[in-house]
């Protein structure tokens, strides 16, 4: 792997698997559950994306990345998908459990907003913060009231991944002359146009740490009678969010509530009302043909969805703040890291220095990098 300086690498053995961390060097491996800060990263990455935000923090945090399993430097173990993303915050529970600490501030991005989100189901957190997360119903498939479509979640899951993309990452492609390779699938996905970094090529080690062995990336599918003709299957990542398996939407039950940060960019191509990795706002464009509708198969409208189940979290008492920012695109926390840490540190009720206040029980900010 690729480290930055100032950060390292171990793995750890839990009771169900090997996982694999990153550590920032120097902070205080006894820190308080106040005082530290536990990063989930998100679909075919790992946590090699955190190491930026990570060292940014200030010296009084303890700052931990978690790679999911399939991902990075931990085991390669299968994803039992009819458990949603279960497998993946039992793996950060059994990781803070063997690391010692009984909670955390958890930062979860895209599907990692998901798994933390599952996590705060099962055990008890400090502060969640969520960046451009995957919606509480899931990925694909449901109405914006995160009813299901079909029974079987046609059009969702596995399926959908594209097979060139899966073969790129399995050969560890790191050019940039197909459209499919994983360095042009996070330039036109992962960031909005006009993001540049010379640290590029370590986000790009980061997706080809992706398993795409059996039971990992993309997973399996189903025949299916409804459009496009495949539905979810029981295996591996991306069955993990279909709806038949995945719904988060109750937080809005949880008691106690943890105050949640929701930070997004309003130029994400992969998690939008519009997003061009939902099959059925493909087939809307015309992309994919036979499309039977918008009755039959509107696209997602993730965002909206988010916002009304934080809005519902928030008229139940619990503390939102979101953070929409101008031009950025699915990765915030690179293209707009100064924003991103100053949300953070307010979101988590940092009071290390007197500039950094708490944020306001509700609120909607809207920001640019500049």
């Amino acid at each position: 792997m690729t480290l930055l300086d100032g950060i390292s690498a171990r793995t750890i053995q839990t009771p169900r698997l090997r996982v694999g961390i990153l550590e920032r060097d120097g902070d205080n491996a006894d820190a308080t559950p106040e005082n530290t800060v536990v990063f989930v990263h998100g679909n075919v990455s790992s946590s090699l994306f955190w190491q930026e935000p990570m060292l940014s923090l200030p010296t009084d945090l303890r700052a931990i990345a978690i790679d999911l399993r399939g991902f990075g430097a931990s085991e390669h173990a299968p994803v039992d998908a009819t458990r949603g993303v279960r497998d993946y915050s039992d793996d950060v529970f059994a990781t803070l459990e063997s690391l010692g600490i009984p909670t955390a501030h958890l930062v979860g991005w895209s599907m990692g907003g998901g798994v933390v989100l599952q996590y705060a189901l099962d055990h008890p957190v400090l502060s969640l913060t969520l960046q451009s997360p995957v919606s509480p119903y899931g990925f694909g498939g449901t109405r914006r009231d995160g009813s299901r479509l079909t029974d079987d979640d046609a059009g969702v899951g596995a399926g959908g991944a594209n097979l060139d993309f899966v073969e790129r990452l399995r050969a560890g492609d790191t050019g940039d002359e197909a459209q499919t390779s994983p360095r042009s699938v996070f330039r036109s996905g992962y960031v909005a146009a006009g993001y540049t970094s010379e640290r590029e090529d370590i986000w790009v080690e980061s997706m080809l740490s992706t398993s795409t062995a059996e039971g990992n990336y993309p997973g399996d599918s189903v025949a299916s009678e409804n459009w496009p003709g495949f539905a979810a299957g029981s295996a591996g990542v991306l069955n993990t969010m279909a709806p038949k398996h995945f719904d988060v939407s109750g937080i809005v039950e949880l008691d106690p509530k943890p105050p949640i940060l929701w930070i997004h960019g309003d130029a994400d191509a992969i998690v939008s009302d519009t997003s061009f990795y939902d099959l059925n706002y493909l087939g809307q464009l015309g992309v994919i043909p036979g499309w039977p509708g918008a009755e039959a198969a509107p696209a997602q409208e993730m965002v909206s969805q988010t916002r009304d189940v934080l809005d519902a979290y928030r008229a139940a008492g619990g503390q939102v703040v979101e953070v929409s920012l101008e031009g950025v695109g699915h990765s915030p926390h690179l293209e707009a890291p100064a924003q991103f840490r100053r949300s953070l540190l307010e979101a988590i009720g940092y009071t290390g220095r007197p500039s950094e206040s708490a944020p306001p029980t509700e609120a909607i900010i809207l920001l640019s990098e500049d």
